[in-house]
């Protein structure tokens, strides 16, 4: 065998999404792209701000010849420091510019934040549904990820925590708002958490992945694990918020009394080097120390929600109404999701099943589409669902 069988194996069980994007091109090409609605994508579509643009044309244009060189691994001072101070503000927690590690994206925060607490064996736990490549980085760096039941409409289930929890799980994954059910988790959910960890995993640190943190509907309560516990630490990116998907700018914090701070934070930056990212982009580095407080424009993704949840109610769908991000996790008239998501590409509806992030049952929508593809899709939605009436 010419490749791993591990990776053959995860290759397999994901086989649905390469699926899913082959049937997506058969349809495009035999009906046009307009005359299919593809749902499938959590790729950002809104543009990114004015001030997005106003900044990268003044790095690109700033005279300093050293802008395209190896900095630290960690990152530039100025941009570590900026970062800190921004989630000073909104957690009331100050990681200081030394607890920032600029990365390649979330995806790039959570593989060196894995690689430097991982032992083989060590287990990651997370509530399900999860972003499914959460079990390809655990495995990455020879831990297993272990999905945790949430309740029925996708909050925290404490006692399925306490259940999970042990001395050998080393990381705990909350992903709010999440992809794919749009939940947030309040802080008391997140306070709990923390003293279950405390209590039955002491080792374990509690991980954010928030890429989509600024992207909250009708006020939702956000929650901090940097407030929740010392034991934590947040990778992100600015991928949804500035719509810079494609540019690959994140970054990890590290509570500054995380009990193994310095620890912690040596190994991430040797793992952001030997994992061969090096540094995060230099260019994007710069361009995000510029901005503060912009975002796409998040009024239009509140309106996609509104207009889907209604038209997929009309249609005799139920759903729970997301509180963030752009996605709907609908439940599917029958229990075969895949069943499901097979049939309404005769309506010509791409969605992803639910089983692939581990709740089957259910099927994912992303509105991060144009609005009109939305409102022209829903008759082909309610030709769907009447199917299994």
């Amino acid at each position: 065998m010419a490749i791993s069988r591990r990776v053959q194996k995860f290759m397999e069980s994901a086989s649905w999404i390469r699926r899913m994007f082959e049937q997506g091109a058969e349809l495009k090409q035999k009906h046009g792209a307009a005359n299919v609605y593809d749902f499938s994508l959590g790729n950002p579509d809104l543009e990114p701000p004015a001030a997005f643009y106003e900044a990268l044309e003044a790095v690109v244009r700033d005279p300093d010849h050293s802008r395209h060189k190896y900095m630290q691994n960690a990152g530039f001072p100025s941009t570590r420091k900026r970062i800190a101070a921004k989630l000073a503000a909104d957690h009331g927690v100050d990681p200081g510019a030394a607890g920032i590690v600029m990365t390649v994206g979330a995806a790039g925060a959570l593989n060196v934040a894995f690689k430097a607490l991982l032992d083989p064996g060590n287990e990651v736990l997370v509530p399900s549904p999860f972003f499914p490549e959460y079990r390809f980085y655990a495995d990455n760096h020879g831990g297993r990820m272990v999905p945790v039941t949430t309740t029925p409409e996708f909050a925290l289930d404490l006692d399925a925590f306490r259940a999970a929890l042990h001395k050998d799980v080393r990381a705990v994954i909350v992903n709010s708002p999440n992809n794919p059910t749009g939940r947030v988790y309040d802080q008391a959910s997140l306070d709990a958490l923390a003293a279950l960890m405390h209590e039955l995993a002491p080792d374990a640190t509690l991980i954010s992945d928030e890429p989509y943190r600024a992207i909250v509907y009708d006020g939702a309560e956000q929650g901090s694990v940097l407030k929740a516990t010392p034991n934590s630490a947040i990778a992100t990116s600015f991928s949804k918020d500035l719509g810079l998907a494609g540019e690959r700018i994140g970054y990890l914090a590290v509570h500054p009394e995380h009990p193994d701070r310095a620890g912690f934070l040596g190994a991430a930056v040797f793992a952001n080097r030997t994992l061969g990212f090096v540094n995060a982009p230099a260019l994007m580095q710069r361009v995000i120390a510029r901005l503060d407080n912009v975002t796409v424009d998040l009024e239009e993704y509140a309106t996609r929600r509104k207009i889907f949840l209604e038209g997929l109610r009309k249609a005799g769908f139920e759903c729970v109404t997301p509180e963030g991000a752009f996605y709907l996790f609908p439940k599917a008239p029958i229990e075969d999701d895949v069943a499901f998501v097979k049939s309404m590409i005769e309506e010509r509806i791409l969605a992803v099943p639910g089983s692939g992030f581990g709740t089957p049952g259910h099927f994912r929508l992303s509105y991060a589409v144009p609005r009109d593809v939305i409102e022209r899709s829903l008759d082909a939605f309610a030709r769907a669902r009447a199917k299994f009436a």
